[in-house]
């Protein structure tokens, strides 16, 4: 009966204001088949199966059963949410393609992270990252970062992606005033619980796959339409041409100096600083990612799912990023572009100033038609509601096996721990739909995200690299290393030096490699850490199909690169 309460309550929020939007009855029918399609199958999916009653590896890890398509394809769900689509277009806007370094870099970091790490947390039959922490260092430190995870997920990540989604339904049903947000907050909020809630990681990762089917159907036909639409005489290919004849500056991956927004992307020191950094520490460190890969039927298939995934990763820049570019030329009317009645006062807030991530919801609203409409929003709510139903499996997770079963209840049944997790997901949600509407006056919200993030992740980052690589690394150094990093990053945030972001990211990882290993050398001079991680060259051999399609990729990226340096 909550179930059906929930799917009851956001499919009337949504048609409530898309009556107020002009939608047109078709794509009311295409939204709320949407949400009946993926609370569906998410329930169907998690449903108990006869004689056996959900356990925790059932709920947590999916009985362990992914296979490598819906571990791909899960893969680029949790991580393309609203603040990728909406706050990536938003830096296309405003930066241009160099935003995309994140995507086509982050497809070589999923390469590293599939040779060089599954191995290592597959074997150790891990739940949670923390886990990891506590075989390799000790509890202390464990549940230092769980608690720091937490806090993260939920003030940082869940928030963003809900209130960034809540920013671009008020757009695209209302007029982006504001009016709507609380509406949106809500029913994105009842939908990602109707089934994530209940069903846990195999509800999340099985509706996953339909969601990035309608993720890329959605975001090629927004794309597109864009491109059609920029040019007074229409075309796609001849608004690709305009685009790039009157906004060249706009398809520059690396970053000149003088560019106003040199300090988010510094130049040469995205592909060989901080860039890795945060990449590094995305994909390989992030509970509500990794978690999907600990779900795999095998090594193998959770390695085949990451190259998978490094391949979608490189068309995300074109549903994401060139939408942002059209936005901006349509906005800044240069000669032979369409003329958009009202689109200066579209993105200039009340108060002055550019509102960079209406880009995304502006186009839908202005130009998507009816039934292609109802399909683009669905893909973006699709796009929302997986990252969301991701992060609060996360939650979930680390509480349950990181703090509530050790400190609360060391003889936690199944069914206990499955209670708290999902009791733990409703109360981060509420936190979440709470604190959202705070972030409202964040003008790029992706770099936001990110500088912030910046702060601890090369601490964290460091940690993992030395405790995995490093036989040599202690507990005391890796505890050090954690409190010294935010010193760092602190200091490294001084006005007067100046430094971009990535690259305080960069110098912070890298001070703080320098005190984890004085600290060993200093405690532990001679010998290896007991508990140091043994491996060999066994460890990291990958099948054929992965160095297949892990040089394709590296290929594939280099001409990325090569034709828009």
């Amino acid at each position: 009966m909550f179930i059906e309460f929930l799917l009851l309550s956001a499919e009337l929020t949504i048609i409530k204001y898309t009556h107020m939007s002009g939608f047109e009855t078709i794509d009311i029918i295409v939204f709320v088949a949407y949400i009946m399609l993926i609370v569906g199958i998410g329930l169907w999916v998690s449903r108990d199966k006869v004689g056996h009653q959900k356990n925790a590896e059932d709920y947590f890890l999916a009985g362990k059963s992914l296979p490598w398509w819906a571990i791909g394809a899960s893969l680029i769900a949790a991580n393309i949410s609203a603040e990728q689509i909406i706050g990536m277009s938003g830096s296309g806007f405003a930066v241009g393609l160099a935003i995309a370094t994140y995507e086509w870099m982050a497809a070589i970091t999923l390469l590293i992270v599939g040779k060089f790490l599954l191995p290592i947390f597959i074997e150790k039959k891990l739940y949670t990252i923390p886990e990891f922490v506590e075989q390799r260092f000790n509890t202390t430190l464990k549940t230092i970062l769980a608690v720091f995870w937490i806090a993260l997920f939920v003030f940082v990540n869940l928030t963003t992606v809900i209130f960034l989604g809540a920013k671009a339904l008020d757009t695209i049903f209302g007029v982006g005033d504001g009016s709507l947000i609380w509406a949106s907050l809500i029913g994105l909020a009842l939908i990602a619980a109707a089934y994530s809630i209940y069903g846990g990681l195999s509800a999340v990762a099985w509706t996953d796959v339909v969601q990035v089917v309608l993720l890329v159907l959605g975001g090629l036909v927004t794309t597109f339409i864009a491109l059609d639409q920029v040019t007074p005489d229409g075309g796609v290919l001849r608004g690709i041409n305009h685009i790039y004849d009157v906004a060249g500056d706009k398809f520059q991956m690396i970053l000149d100096r003088d560019n106003p927004e040199f300090n988010n992307l510094p130049g040469i020191a995205v592909l060989v600083g901080g860039m890795w950094v945060a990449n590094l520490y995305y994909w390989g460190f992030n509970q509500y990612i990794i978690q999907r890969t600990l779900a795999a039927k095998s090594l193998e298939e959770s390695q085949k799912g990451i190259v998978f995934a490094a391949f979608l990763k490189l068309i995300i820049p074109l549903i994401v990023v060139i939408p942002g570019i059209v936005a901006y030329v349509m906005f800044s009317q240069p000669e032979g572009t369409n003329t958009i009645p009202g689109v200066v006062e579209a993105f200039t807030k009340a108060g002055g100033g550019l509102d960079n991530d209406k880009a995304y919801p502006w186009l839908i609203s202005e130009f998507v038609m009816p039934g292609f409409k109802g399909l683009v929003v669905a893909a973006l709510a699709a796009a929302i509601v997986s990252s969301l139903a991701s992060m609060l499996n996360s939650v979930a997770t680390i509480f349950t096996m990181d703090i509530y079963k050790p400190y609360f209840n060391r003889e936690a049944t199944d069914k206990q721990t499955v209670t708290v997790g999902r009791l733990t997901a409703i109360v981060a949600l509420i936190i979440a739909v709470l604190v959202a509407p705070q972030l409202s006056n964040i003008p790029q919200m992706f770099q936001y995200i990110q500088e912030y993030t910046g702060l601890v992740s090369p601490g964290i980052l460091a940690v993992f690299i030395m405790g995995l690589f490093w036989k040599k690394t202690t507990t005391k150094a890796a505890i050090y290393g954690v409190l010294s990093s935010i010193v760092i990053a602190l200091l490294l945030k001084v006005p007067s030096l100046e430094l971009p972001f990535l690259t305080q990211m960069y110098y912070t990882l890298i001070l703080t490699i320098v005190v984890i290993a004085g600290v060993s050398l200093t405690t532990n001079p001679n010998d290896d850490d007991p508990k140091a991680i043994i491996t060999t060259s066994e460890t990291f051999k990958t099948s054929r199909s992965f160095n297949i399609g892990a040089y394709t990729v590296l290929i594939i990226t280099a001409v990325l690169y090569a034709i828009f340096w």
